[in-house]
């Protein structure tokens, strides 16, 4: 990876490989789940310290067989071990329900074909079809390197027997490792059958060895959320121009433009269209809700039928009511606005309590840090807030009072009055501009 940052550690869709591999554990319902972490050190469980985990660490690198004999002493005779990989991040749950079926009284392998098989161990079968053995790419022969069936090294089995062969493995091989893949022989030699099961695709089972095939992973799970989208009545203009980093539930007739990036829990509601460019994370979107060109929506709630941007910031605490409308330009934090009011160009709103049916104009400001702390202001409902005032916090707006433009309010401003602050107005007549001299020469 060229990389200080342990491989597994390595984002692909906003979280580490490791933790997509983990899930997809978790969703196995399983009893425990024992993490065996080697290079890195201690990066890779505090990047990663979840309660349900037990850290195993792998002092010496000597090889899978090695790395799973260390996990052991964690796990009791009678129960089912799966193997998984830190650094395959898009095996599909369905894909190990089967395997791990076959891991109960029989050995579980998964295997898949591949057109390129350079580097992969080989799955020997006999004459029957059993598997017999893998070999590795570089102890095969040249008959064996003609094998398109490969070892995933994901597989199956009942703990007891697994320890006994572990106990078994030598180094004997090119590698010099205690390869995983040898207890298959053995398993054939005490005549537990070898049951093997394929996923769906292969990307489900390839490894990331460099920044090419994490990004190449990356387009693959994005398709596969895209796929799923699609399937469910959401219009996604561009799958390949999507990107999903997080939970989302997104409802029927939801159209999601291209560049669209989704973080965190989000839900979006029926109808809603998300315009090119749009950062949303960790919020809800009600129905019928437009938001026009790249806009980020961070923690925030939006009510139906709202309209937001282009180019509209909503940060932290931002709660809008149905039928508002944010446009361009215009920045909301830790603010609730209320029903059917605007705010259309060029304002920034923090820490206020807006009313319904309040108009806001151009370039208003709340100024609600004073320094040292935050001071929220509030609005009444149909309130007209004229351009390029300044509200300095605390400060109270009473319903329908109108601000004149280019007031700076300190006090409160009574309810259905006019309150302006502005400097009287003057010409000074015969003022001529500055004219600047030329030098000489």
């Amino acid at each position: 990876m060229m990389s200080q940052l342990p491989k597994v550690l390595h984002p692909l869709a906003g979280q580490p490989l490791l933790g997509h591999v983990i899930n997809t554990a978790r969703s196995l319902n399983p009893e425990r789940i024992i993490v065996v972490y080697g290079h890195g050190g201690e990066q890779v469980p505090n990047a990663i310290a979840d309660d349900d985990l037990i850290w195993v660490q792998q002092s010496e690198q000597l090889g899978t067989g090695h790395a799973v004999a260390q996990a052991m002493p964690e796990v009791e005779d009678e129960a089912t071990v799966l193997v998984l990989y830190g650094d395959v991040p898009l095996t599909r749950t369905q894909t190990l329900m089967e395997l791990v079926s076959y891991g109960v009284d029989e050995f579980g392998l998964l295997t898949v074909h591949l057109d390129d098989p350079t580097g992969y161990g080989r799955i020997v079968r006999n004459s029957q079809a059993e598997v017999t053995h893998i070999v590795e790419h570089k102890d095969a022969s040249a008959d064996e390197h003609q094998i398109s069936e490969v070892n995933t090294g994901i597989l199956a089995s009942n703990a007891g027997r697994l320890r006994r062969w572990l106990a078994k493995l030598n180094n004997n091989n090119a590698q010099g490792e205690y390869y995983l893949t040898d207890v298959i022989a053995m398993s054939v030699a005490e005549g537990v059958k070898i049951k093997t099961t394929h996923p769906d695709s292969e990307m489900e089972v390839l490894g990331v060895n460099s920044r090419n095939q994490l990004a190449m992973l990356e387009r693959s799970y994005q398709r596969r959320q895209a796929e799923a989208l699609m399937a469910q009545g959401v219009t996604v203009i561009d799958p390949a121009r999507l990107d999903i980093r997080g939970e989302v539930e997104i409802a029927r007739d939801v159209i999601l433009d291209v560049n669209v990036v989704l973080v965190g829990k989000v839900k979006i509601n029926e109808g809603v269209y998300v315009g090119p460019g749009c950062v949303i994370k960790d919020a809800t979107i009600g129905e019928g809700v437009q938001i026009q060109a790249h806009c980020v929506i961070e923690q925030a709630q939006i009510g139906a039928e709202a309209r937001i941007g282009p180019f509209a910031r909503l940060r932290p605490g931002a709660q809008l009511s149905a039928n508002t409308h944010v446009g361009n330009f215009v920045e909301i934090k830790n603010s609730v606005v209320g029903e059917a009011s605007k705010i259309n160009h060029l304002s920034y709103v923090g820490d206020s309590d807006v009313g319904a049916r309040v108009n806001i104009g151009a370039g208003v400001i709340t100024c609600n840090y004073d320094g040292a702390y935050k001071h929220r202001t509030t609005i009444g409902d149909d309130v007209f807030v004229g351009s390029d005032c300044q509200l300095v916090a605390p400060v109270e707006i009473g319903d329908g009072a109108s601000l004149g433009a280019g007031t700076t309010l300190t006090r409160d401003a009574p309810a259905g009055e006019l309150t302006l602050s502005r400097a009287k107005q003057k010409t000074v007549k015969g003022w001529k501009r500055p004219v600047k001299q030329k030098k000489d020469k």
